[in-house]
């Protein structure tokens, strides 16, 4: 019997309205192909153009309906310059704190006919996931600024991490480096690095010392250590060596953007951000309203970050169907890419936004 899956869709702002819609193509092109798997899909708008219009960042029943989904599929929000971005951004802060989604995972796969930046590289040498911890460190909301003669004097943030925050994103990390098909590209090993600065800084001795207790449990996975500006440089020289990254909030946010071109840039970089009950999928690229209404972004993110979806929806309810959904996806854009006929503007080719998502749904049912 098929299980029924309530997936929220935030459509967000700019650019998010033209590739959310391409990634809720793909799901039901995948649901029309895979026998067994039903998604039941409601919509809200949120952002800057629902909060100009009502003065809330999104209706008062988006955020019970979060609560009761199985998945959400979430846009970017917010644009530049704007009056009550803070109301609008409490969005994403709001579902990950109340939802306790703390761990953010980034995969960083170069795939084929994508120009990497670094020379040489081709499909297959870099395929990394950096695991990011998403409710503690420099973003905890403890800060304050002190004034003096209405000058601000002394701004102070303060960096928070845990021993159970600790705990979980790193199990998290050898969890999901036990699952991953292959290992490292560059010799096959199955390998988490811990990214942090424990030299300096006591609150990442602390991570340190958790990522040792916790990787006794996997003597199977190799340990691996990199301070996080040495790893910013050996990411780069050598980024085929990495498998699964494990690091802290605020490290994770930037090694992540720092990787991301690896793999062509934003616009096929996916994510998703889960707990232990919750998950929400999102390409990490924001809602670049200079592009919104041409029809020339690239969706390509936001259809990966809907197999991750499916991906996470598999492993969370032993279910096959989800699982070859998910796989559907990935081998459609796969197939897109190898092609190479049907591209958007920042891959080299002049196809619009729908026409891409157009062709991945037609890949996805085989036809």
């Amino acid at each position: 019997m098929s299980k029924k899956y309530s997936i929220v869709v935030l459509r967000g702002d700019g650019i998010s309205k033209e590739v959310i819609p391409e990634a809720v193509k793909a799901l039901n092109a995948a649901q029309d192909a895979v026998k067994g798997l039903d998604l039941k899909f409601t919509e809200f708008e949120c952002g800057f153009e629902y909060y100009q219009k009502t003065g809330e960042p999104w209706p008062a029943d988006a955020y019970p309906a979060c609560k009761e989904s199985d998945a959400i599929l979430y846009g970017a929000v917010g644009m530049p310059g704007v009056a009550g971005l803070e109301h609008i951004v409490y969005v994403h802060r709001l579902l990950r704190q109340k939802l306790d989604l703390y761990a953010n995972v980034r995969p960083i796969k170069l795939r084929a006919n994508i120009p990497c930046p670094l020379a040489g590289k081709k499909a297959g040498d870099i395929d990394m996931v950096v695991v990011r911890e998403g409710t503690e460190d420099l973003y905890t909301p403890i800060r304050g600024v002190l004034e003096r003669a209405e000058k601000n004097e002394v701004a102070i943030d303060v960096k928070i991490v845990t021993r159970k925050g600790s705990e979980r994103i790193i199990k998290y990390a050898f969890d999901l480096c036990r699952a991953r098909d292959r290992g490292a590209p560059v010799d096959g090993k199955k390998r988490v690095t811990c990214v942090d600065k424990s030299t300096v800084l006591k609150s990442c001795a602390l991570f340190r010392e958790v990522f040792d207790e916790v990787a006794e449990g996997y003597p199977e996975i190799e340990k691996d250590y990199a301070l996080v500006d040495a790893w910013a440089q050996w990411a780069i020289r050598q980024p085929e060596y990495y498998d699964v990254v494990v690091t802290t909030n605020m490290f994770g946010d930037i090694i992540s953007d720092l990787v991301s071109p690896f793999q062509g840039g934003l616009g096929v970089a996916p994510s998703a951000e889960v707990g232990d009950r919750y998950g929400m999928f999102r390409p990490i690229h924001g809602s670049a309203p200079k592009y919104y209404g041409k029809n020339v972004a690239n969706p390509i993110a936001t259809i990966l970050s809907a197999k991750m979806l499916l991906d996470w929806l598999a492993q969370r309810h032993e279910d096959r169907s989800a699982k070859e959904a998910a796989d559907r996806i990935d081998n459609a854009v796969d197939l897109i890419l190898k092609e190479g006929k049907v591209l958007p503007r920042d891959l080299g080719g002049a196809s619009k936004t729908d026409e891409v998502g157009d062709e991945i749904a037609k890949k996805i049912r085989g036809a």
